[in-house]
Formats: structure tokens, C-alpha cells, sequence
């Protein structure tokens, strides 16, 4: 089998996790090829990996008008009966209104482009990360070229408008739909009937251990570390995270919060660290690469995240398979992986006086800290290394290319 792998920027820094499931599914024998709707623009930022990956990666846009339009004129002149079945699909899969119609073309012609180049490298299976715009891409070329296909879901906004609006279709037209926390399939099922729910299953979004730094060196100062990582946008709620850490450094504890990420939230964030008299104890650190993050943490004594909405954050990954305890908000998919009390403290969502008590119970207790990062590292062997994670996977895509004597859903 030939799979290909699409998203709507490939590599990206925020998106590792992509890479390395790639990576494993290689390892396991899948011939795996990527694509991307756009070329990335953290070239800066990337490490040679992803470097890699991006010489090999297909991109549908920036688009030359002669391929564009060399792709239409093959796929019209050969198959029209599914070049304009795919038209009306692409323009009826879309959101009301006069800009989502326009926009409904735009991903028409995106998706034969795509489509010859998925026949061209002799892809059998096409699978998408997000339930975004490159979705609806994926899900129309693959239409047009009676490819089977899947998806896999990662967290709220995959729900919310406008992607949410179109995700029933989207589900019941996938081979198998992957979902990395049982809350994300729990609202995946509310969308369709519950025929389609056998092929929603749990897939975690992995990490390879043998890639992460080892060891924890002190810092020379010896202040107590809180680091933050994450982009810099209202849903991450980092003005609540600089009021709870503001109550850390009232009651005396000797410590530094360092937020790492950029997003137009920059201004806002240095707002409340000014008005809470931070800026000796708190540093914006920007955006970094996925090694100097990893380095960071490595030397950090706890991971804090103060989000309103997540799916199953890879960052909360990255701390407990380094042993680092973390402080999370208990919503969504959080809880499945960090079990109050025992492999990190959970609080409620917005609660910020809550999450200022968890930094001061977690920075004001050695041995709690030892032990909720040991425990902490057992939890994410047990499900999120890389080579396990992979597995569900895995066995979606062979099945998707085993003989079948069951009837396959009709196209939509």
C-alpha cells in the first residue's frame, strides 16, 4: 500500500507529532508519502528532520497556473462525468453563505490538482490530520479518484464552526476516522449514527523517547522553574497562568515563570505581568525550535498550562515522559492522561486561584514533585510512546487495503 499523509502546512513546528507518526508508520514497512496545502513558513525554526521532510512533501499551493490548469483540463476531458460530480460536491460540502461559496471553488480546484499528483505517485489511501480546510481537499480529491480515505481528530476546533458544521459528512464518508482522546470520539459519535461508530477508535499522538534529552541539570541560581509553552492566543488563557504564578511569588517561594510561544496575545500577556509587578520573575521567551523547547523543559521543575480548551496537548507528553510534573486544567481529552494526584495536579478551567494553589502545593514539595514526574513517566509508557501509539493505526490502514467481502459506504 501507498499512503498518503495531508495536512494544510506540513512540517510545522506545532505539528511534530505528524512527523513522527510518519516516521513509525515508515518503520513498520508503510510506504508513506506527505502532502500539504501550503509550504511552511518556519523554516528558521526547523530541525533537520523536518528539513527532510519538507524536500519530499508535495505542496498544492503556492499552485503554477499551467499545472492548475493542465490538471482541470485532463480530469474534464477524461472522466467529466466526475469532474462535475466532484464540483457539486465540493460546492454543496461547505458552510451557507456567499464567501464559504466562494471558497467551496477555490477547494474544487485545490482538490484536482491534488488529485492528479495523488494518481501520479500511485497513492491507495489518502489520510488527513484535522477535520480543516485540507480536509474537505483530501476528502473531494479523494472522492473524485475513488480512493479510500480517513481523518484524524485531534480536538476542539475540528468541532467548532465551521469545521464542525461539515464533520458528519466528513465521518461517514471515512474508511476509519482516528481519534487521539476518548472525549474527541465521545463528540465525534454525537454527529452520526451509531452505525458509523465502529470506526471510530482512539489513537494517541506518540512520542519517541530515544529522541527526548536525558537528565535534569540544576539551574545555577537554583530558583524554582514554572515553564509555559504554547501560542500566545485567547484560548490559551496565559494572563490567568501570570495571575495564579503572581501568587506563588507573594507567598515567597523563590521562582521564575518562562512562557515560550508568540501570538497576538503578546501584548495583552506583558500587560498583566506588568500589573502584577512581574517582570523581574516572568520572561516571554518567544518562539523556539522543538529542540531548544525540549531543552528547556528538560531543566524545568514544572510544566504549567492554563488553556480553556484543548484536545490532548503533545506538550503535556513531552513533560511526563521526562519526568517534569505538570499542573493542567481538567477539560477534554487533559484527564486521560493526567490523573490527579498521581501523574500531575488537575484544577478546574479558569480557575485561577485553584491553579496558583497547585503551583504553590507542586513548588513548595520536593518528593511530590519526585513523584508525580516517575509516575508520571510510567503513565505515558503505558499508552504515548511512539511505537505503541501507533499501533491502532497501523491497523486501520492494513485493513483499508485487505479484501473485504462488506459492502464499502457509498460516496457522498
Amino acid at each position: 500500500m501507498i499512503v498518503g499523509y495531508l495536512t494544510s502546512e506540513y512540517p510545522s513546528v506545532s505539528h511534530t507529532f505528524i512527523r513522527r507518526e510518519g516516521a513509525a508508520l515508515r518503520r513498520r514497512g508503510v510506504e508513506l508519502r506527505t502532502f500539504s496545502i501550503r509550504r511552511p513558513k518556519d523554516d528558521d525554526w526547523m530541525g533537520s528532520e523536518d528539513l527532510a521532510e519538507q524536500r519530499t512533501t508535495f505542496y498544492v499551493l503556492p499552485a503554477p497556473g499551467l499545472a492548475l490548469a493542465k490538471a482541470h483540463v485532463q480530469a474534464l476531458f477524461r472522466h467529466p462525468g466526475r469532474y462535475l460530480t466532484t464540483l457539486v460536491r465540493a460546492v454543496r460540502h461547505r458552510p451557507p453563505g456567499l464567501r464559504a461559496g466562494v471558497y467551496s471553488l477555490i477547494y474544487f480546484a485545490e482538490a484536482i490538482l491534488l488529485a492528479a499528483e495523488l494518481h501520479r505517485q500511485g497513492i491507495t489511501h489518502l489520510h488527513n490530520h484535522f477535520a480543516n480546510p485540507a480536509a474537505i481537499v483530501g476528502f473531494l480529491a479523494s472522492r473524485h479518484l475513488g480512493l479510500t480515505w480517513s481523518l484524524t481528530l485531534h480536538g476542539i476546533s475540528d468541532f467548532d464552526y465551521p469545521a464542525g458544521l461539515l464533520l458528519k459528512e466528513k465521518i461517514e464518508a471515512a474508511r476509519f476516522v482516528a481519534c487521539v482522546s476518548h472525549f474527541g470520539r465521545a463528540q465525534a459519535q454525537r454527529l452520526v449514527d451509531p452505525r458509523h461508530w465502529p470506526k471510530l477508535f482512539i489513537n494517541r499522538c506518540g512520542l519517541d523517547t530515544r529522541a527526548l534529552p536525558a537528565g535534569k541539570p540544576r539551574a545555577p541560581d537554583h530558583r524554582l522553574r514554572v515553564l509555559a509553552v504554547g501560542r500566545l492566543s485567547p484560548e490559551k488563557a496565559f494572563p490567568g497562568l501570570i495571575e495564579a504564578f503572581a501568587k506563588v511569588r507573594k507567598s515567597g517561594i523563590d521562582s521564575q515563570l518562562d512562557i515560550i510561544g508568540d501570538g497576538p496575545e503578546r501584548e495583552h500577556i506583558l500587560a498583566a505581568i506588568r500589573a502584577h509587578q512581574l517582570e523581574a520573575d516572568c520572561r516571554l521567551l518567544g518562539r523556539q525550535s522543538e529542540t531548544a523547547v525540549l531543552e528547556r523543559m528538560r531543566a524545568t521543575d514544572v510544566l504549567a498550562m492554563s488553556s480553556l480548551m484543548e484536545g490532548l496537548p503533545v506538550v503535556l507528553m513531552e513533560a511526563l515522559a521526562m519526568e517534569v510534573p505538570v499542573v493542567a486544567p481538567c477539560v477534554a481529552g487533559i484527564p486521560e492522561l493526567v490523573q490527579d494526584g498521581r501523574t500531575g495536579l488537575l484544577y478546574s478551567p479558569g480557575n485561577w486561584p485553584e491553579l496558583g494553589d497547585c503551583l504553590l502545593r507542586l513548588l513548595g514539595d520536593a518528593e511530590l514533585r519526585r513523584r508525580l514526574g516517575s509516575q508520571g513517566r510510567q503513565r505515558f509508557l503505558e499508552e504515548f510512546d511512539i511505537e505503541r501509539a501507533i499501533e491502532p493505526i497501523l491497523d486501520a490502514l492494513r485493513a483499508a487495503h485487505a479484501p473485504t467481502t462488506e459492502p464499502a459506504l457509498p460516496p457522498r
